[in-house]
């Protein structure tokens, strides 16, 4: 095989008046070969089989299925050529297409991800993008009921500032009190609010808003908008900022941190992307000098009424879990499954059984202080259980020394025939009262 500089090369001395051999001994290459590059038999780069391809049998099978469907994975197709005939592998079969190009483009697919994307105008204070982000394997300690957390986050389309909000679900009660808090971090509202279709926000069988969120939303003052079916890019502004926080601040979260911690690292975080370079009417500016463009109304001064439920598991001294801190519960729930309830801005807190019984209410401390909080009566039956199921007397060191007792001595030395002969002692007293009463009765 000759490169494209060779085959210049032997064209150049044809051009001069060289004969084949000649140029053949120049070049060192066979006359046959020199020949076929002149004559245009053979093109530069490309190796001559020595024996005929064993795909050429199927190529037109190939271009005929791929053309029919584009998706068809590999696998399946090779499948389908091993009854006519095809003996390679999985490798060859991909490399052939791949090099003959039989793998058309899927006009259709094209349309969604190569269309021209016109560029949209976000005006300071008109909109704010929300979306979740999916966090797996969080840390164990954290408590949350499946392998997955959620944050919620939001960003100002005009000027790119975002907050984020770890939740345990991403149901309509949990969307609520994250966005409540999420406002909160933004420091307002603006005049619309925009999501993908998530079936919290937009039910899947009417399309309209849910009921609870639609509430949500006139509590506010704000016009939700859901993007069209296939064009999630109308908020691409928050789904950058999912991957900034998925690769540069979850990614390397430290195990180590309690929920609340991790709460605070991601607000730091996100506060710190603030001084990122954006590029504004006037040049080059930052988002944080964007956001003092924007225009955002105060929040209500009264939060949504919505309740949040999650399930906790009491732990043996009958607390559980809630915020950073530990609240008490009666007794009878030691080790079992309850559920907590607060209702967003309240200041205590329901802890109720399965079936729905609250057993008990505490005031609220701050998240994260790590406080434990009892009630007078939890720990006064609390101490009354442990006490009535506690066993008779202390209970054995796992060294205390206990040697064989009189009576294990005495059943060793019957198995080892040591044992004293025993003497029988028979008493005359009960002969002598029975006859004194006999003769009593005479």
């Amino acid at each position: 095989m000759l490169s494209e500089r060779s085959s210049v090369d032997i064209h150049a001395l044809k051009r001069q008046g060289m004969t084949i051999s000649e140029i053949a001994r120049r070049t060192n290459h066979d006359r046959k070969t020199i020949r076929s590059y002149l004559n245009g038999d053979r093109a530069p780069g490309v190796r001559q089989r020595a024996a005929p391809d064993e795909f050429d049998g199927f190529v037109d099978y190939v271009t005929a299925r791929l053309t029919e469907d584009p998706h068809l994975w590999a696998a399946t197709l090779l499948d389908e050529l091993r009854p006519l005939g095809f003996e390679g592998s999985y490798p060859t079969l991909t490399r052939q297409i791949r090099a003959r190009g039989l793998r058309p483009a899927c006009t259709a697919c094209a349309h969604v991800t190569k269309r021209p994307n016109a560029v949209i105008e976000h005006p300071p204070g008109e909109e704010t993008q929300f979306d979740w982000l999916e966090l797996p394997d969080p840390p164990a300690h954290w408590g949350f009921p499946t392998k997955r957390a959620y944050l919620l986050v939001g960003s100002l389309a005009h000027s790119g500032v975002w907050r984020g909000v770890i939740s345990p679900s991403m149901d309509i009660p949990h969307l609520l009190a994250a966005m409540t808090t999420l406002l909160a971090l933004l420091g307002g509202l603006t005049r619309v609010w925009r999501f993908d279709r998530m079936a919290t926000v937009l039910h899947p069988v009417t399309g309209d808003l849910t009921p609870m969120f639609a509430g949500f939303a006139k509590h506010h003052g704000v016009q939700p908008v859901v993007c069209r079916p296939r064009s999630g890019n109308r908020k691409g502004v928050v789904e950058k900022n999912n991957h900034t926080a998925a690769q540069r601040w979850w990614r390397n979260l430290p195990d180590e941190l309690t929920l609340e911690q991790a709460q605070a690292s991601v607000e730091t975080f996100a506060a710190g992307q603030d001084a990122r370079k954006r590029e504004g009417e006037h040049g080059t500016t930052t988002a944080a000098a964007m956001f003092a463009d924007e225009r955002l109304r105060p929040l209500p001064p009264v939060v949504f009424p919505v309740i949040v439920t999650e399930e906790r598991t009491a732990t043996r001294q009958a607390l559980i879990d809630w915020r950073g801190n530990r609240y008490s519960v009666p007794p009878e729930l030691a080790a079992a499954k309850v559920v907590v309830q607060q209702r967003l801005g309240a200041a205590t807190i329901d802890i109720a059984t399965v079936s729905g019984t609250v057993v008990a209410r505490h005031a609220v401390a701050q998240p994260g202080l790590g406080v434990t909080i009892r009630d007078g009566g939890h720990v006064t039956a609390l101490e009354a259980i442990a006490l009535a199921s506690a066993p008779p007397g202390r209970p054995h060191r796992r060294k205390e020394r206990i040697p064989p007792g009189a009576a294990a001595l005495r059943a060793a030395q019957v198995l080892t025939g040591t044992a004293a002969p025993t003497t029988t002692v028979i008493s005359l007293a009960a002969y002598e009262q029975a006859a004194k009463n006999r003769n009593t009765l005479r």
